[in-house]
């Protein structure tokens, strides 16, 4: 068998600092995988004119999975929005047909105090997020116009078929037989007709998973929910735009969005693997970014790429023992550099 080739996207900002420290730990576990890196973001249009060249995005489409750090840059706020440096993550996820995102949240054992909730609630929210990433109000038609009475106008258009739908619908349902079979779907079909289709193909979609118990829940309701009772929820499926919102939202009930990682999936075994964090320019290059994320999401990568669950459940055991150990960088309330928290997990894989 061909030793798996991984594409190292880093970016912009903390990108760089912390997809080195998930190689770090990926290369403490004597695997046999082949890493080649290239410039994307920010980074790549600084040397390429453009987020996502075509070298870069040759490499994505060859590789057996993506390891992908942030892109960010307000010094390129001013270009032409094709040429931002964010247009890079949309790119890759429209060309590698990564349809499905996965976002888990749970709060590790020891940052109870790091959640934005009380520690008797925040210890119960271990959450799947399983979020549509081609589709909804990032991909549909959008722009500016002049009204008929001289107004400058913007729109974007939300919009899904049923294909569409059906298809990550089906990861969420595949992913919550993984778990305990309980699927929350999120929309707001009380507004909003592409959500009235949404959940009408849902509810087609599940006559396949009996097995499965199925509720359907409003993205305003979700959103207070989430903050109340974290611990209600175990697998939410969602469109595009309320799973980026929520996801974010779940990062900070479980302590920190710096320990988040997630997977972008095609549905074949290829994924593009990043934390969800940012690029965080402001301490780019100060050694404060906590690498966690983008460790847990290497290990998310052995998980659904590259068919390795024994590694990966050794990289989330060693993160684990390092929080637990008392190891935190800033944003959990502590003074640890990132090299140092990335020193601590591999401790744990000793």
């Amino acid at each position: 068998m061909a030793t798996p080739l991984i594409a190292i996207l880093a970016g912009d900002g903390i990108g760089p600092e912390v997809t080195r420290e998930a190689r770090r730990v990926l290369d403490a576990l004597g695997l046999d995988l082949r890493f080649t890196e290239a410039p994307v973001g920010g980074a790549a249009y600084r040397v390429a004119g453009h987020p996502l060249p075509p070298d870069t995005l040759d490499l994505a489409k060859r590789a057996d999975a993506v390891l992908f750090g942030a892109v960010g840059d307000p010094a390129f706020d001013a270009l032409e929005r094709d040429l931002r440096p964010e247009q890079a993550i949309l790119g890759l996820r429209k060309e590698l047909g990564l349809f499905a995102n996965l976002r888990p949240a749970r709060l590790f054992d020891g940052l109870e105090d790091a959640s934005s909730l009380k520690p008797e609630i925040a210890r119960r929210i271990d959450v799947m997020i399983v979020r549509e990433l081609t589709g909804d109000i990032y991909f549909g038609d959008k722009g500016h116009r002049m009204t008929k009475t001289g107004l400058r106008e913007g729109y974007d258009l939300m919009r899904y078929d049923e294909v569409e739908i059906a298809r990550i619908v089906r990861v969420g349902f595949e992913t919550a037989l993984t778990r305990k079979r309980k699927l929350l779907s999120v929309d707001k079909a009380n507004v909003l007709e592409t959500s009235q289709l949404w959940r009408d193909v849902v509810n087609e979609v599940a006559r396949d998973y009996r097995e499965v118990t199925l509720t359907h829940m409003y993205v305003d309701n979700c959103a207070m929910q989430m903050v109340r009772d974290p611990g209600q929820f175990d697998v939410i499926v969602t469109g595009n735009l309320f799973g980026d919102i929520l996801s974010d939202q779940a990062s900070m009930c479980a302590g920190s969005i710096g320990m988040l990682p997630s997977a972008a999936l095609d549905g074949e075994g290829r994924g593009l693997y990043e934390p969800i964090h940012g690029s965080a320019p402001d301490i780019a290059g100060q050694g404060k970014a906590n690498p966690c994320a983008a460790i847990l999401s290497a290990a998310m990568m052995l998980r659904h790429s590259l068919g390795d669950p024994q590694a990966a459940d050794r990289i989330d055991v060693a993160v684990g023992a390092a929080i637990l150990g008392g190891a935190r960088t800033a944003d959990l309330g502590g003074t640890m550099a990132t090299e140092a928290m990335t020193d601590a997990v591999l401790a744990g894989l000793e």
